[in-house]
């Protein structure tokens, strides 16, 4: 019976050490348990978020349009007498000068022709002086007088006619430029006024531009112009605006803005198809963000910016010119901010946000 109590009580003992160490264990793991749910907890109130830190740059506006150019200067030469076609001197892609002689034609009838003006000439240049000498002696009538001096006056400018058309049977360039177009060959008959060749001045070239009629007050004289062709892939020629006309086209609400474009290495030809750009302001070493940090809600813009302890708040900004993905920011943000560029729909006034990401110089190329 003594035996039997006291293993009772010794197992019981050992039940009750059991429970006291488990006690304690659970004791000692309680404040570690409730930690790791506090740092979780805070773990899971952060957002993670991409941000961009506000920078500065200079930033332009530009209207871009496409355009096709054109030849400031072209002429279509004509033949200014009839005659067969001699000599060709200049062939299409000849670059000629202003009074050079692209053709000659036939010169033996237009010859005789100055002969016989000439010969005539010089007999009604006689008469006139013996008539002359004779009405100064009242022996001849005013009525003769007058008469020898008009046929003498006449014959001097039927004389110089024929040397005019002498001088036309060689077709000279009225202008300096390509020959763009031949249209005659040797042996062809030429009739008064018939084309013979197309010339065509390539610098400066002209890009013309159909313009929408809310740019009409931006847009002035003078502005500069970077063009792009397809012809050339990165290859960007300059130039500017020397025309603008001030009529609206009621059919199509555009007007036309005509830029000079300034060739380099002779490479632009008239046709050729190409984007222009037109600077028309510059806004130097202003506040820039990447477009994408811009929330817009009622023709408002916002941003959420991260402050120094990790909490974004939501700002209201105004937003001025845009370049290449990059924004100016007119009023609302300083230099060194930061804002939200990417995860901005899970966010709210005072959210804890964690920064996974950063673009630490948004600046555009411009």
């Amino acid at each position: 019976m003594k035996f039997r109590v006291t293993g009772s009580l010794h197992n019981s003992g050992l039940f009750l050490s059991l429970i006291a160490s488990a006690m304690l264990l659970q004791g000692c793991m309680d404040p570690v348990n409730g930690d790791e749910s506090e740092d979780e907890t805070e773990g899971a109130l952060a957002i993670p978020v991409e941000a961009a830190i506000v920078s500065s740059a200079d930033m332009a506006a530009f209207y871009t349009g496409t355009a096709t150019l054109e030849a400031d200067e072209q002429a279509v030469v004509v033949s200014q007498i009839t005659g067969v076609v001699l000599k060709l001197n200049a062939e299409e892609g000849d670059f000629v000068e202003v009074g050079q002689v692209l053709a000659s034609v036939e010169t033996d009838r237009y010859a005789l022709e100055v002969e016989r003006a000439n010969a005539t000439l010089k007999r009604l240049q006689t008469d006139f002086q013996r008539k002359k000498e004779l009405f100064a002696k009242k022996l001849v009538s005013t009525e003769d007088f007058e008469r020898v001096n008009a046929e003498f006056e006449a014959q001097k400018a039927a004389y110089d006619l024929a040397k005019l058309d002498l001088a036309y049977t060689r077709i000279k360039a009225p202008i300096s430029g390509y020959i763009s177009e031949r249209m005659i060959r040797v042996g062809n008959l030429v009739t008064v006024h018939q084309p013979v060749f197309n010339i065509t001045s390539y610098d400066p070239l002209l890009a013309v531009l159909h313009v929408p009629e809310r740019e009409l007050s931006v847009l002035s004289k003078g502005l500069q112009v970077s063009m792009t062709v397809d012809a050339w892939p990165g290859e960007t020629f300059s130039g500017e605006v020397i025309r603008i006309s001030p009529v609206i086209d009621p059919n199509t609400g555009t007007f036309r803005v005509t830029a000079q474009i300034t060739d380099h290495g002779q490479m632009l030809k008239p046709g050729l198809f190409g984007r222009a750009e037109i600077l028309y302001d510059l806004h130097q070493d202003v506040p820039i963000i990447p477009r994408s940090a811009v929330i817009t809600e009622d023709e408002m813009s916002h941003v959420f910016v991260i402050n120094e302890e990790g909490s974004a708040s939501r700002r209201t900004i105004q937003l001025g010119f845009e370049v290449k993905g990059q924004i100016e920011v007119v009023d609302g943000l300083a230099k060194g901010e930061t804002v939200v560029t990417a995860g901005k729909g899970s966010l709210s006034e005072g959210t804890r946000v964690e920064v996974v990401g950063k673009d630490k110089d948004p600046t555009p190329g411009v």
